[in-house]
């Protein structure tokens, strides 16, 4: 029998994760194992760089599509990691200000009151 999300190397994300998936407080121990495990091989299906060998494989992909529910620990893991890597893009302004345009479509500062 043929084995499942068989990766060449393993996966780190060291842009979003760079102390790792189990020390960056996101991730439990056994997810952490799990992507740095698997991660190359489910990015690659989620991608198209690979071709599905087994059933696992293929659930995945529908998965990935969104024909089908995460129901295994590893599907689980990675969607978890997609949606941590997309928080951490979100911009946050940490001193209350906004940006506003002018007329002369030069953008300006000004403090809201957060009360």
């Amino acid at each position: 029998m043929q084995q499942s999300f068989v990766a060449p190397r393993r996966f780190f994300d060291d842009r979003n994760f760079p102390k790792g998936f189990t020390r960056s407080g996101r991730f439990t121990l056994a997810e952490g194992t799990l992507l740095e495990k698997h991660g190359i091989a489910l990015q690659e299906l989620e991608q198209g760089l690979r071709e599905p060998q087994t059933e696992d494989e293929q659930h995945f992909v529908l998965v990935c599509r969104g024909e089908a529910e995460a129901s295994t620990s590893l599907e689980k893991a990675w969607f978890k990691y997609k949606q941590r890597v997309q928080e951490k893009r979100k911009f946050h302004t940490v001193f209350g200000k906004k940006r506003i345009a002018d007329s002369s479509d030069d953008f300006s500062y000004v403090e809201t009151d957060n009360d």
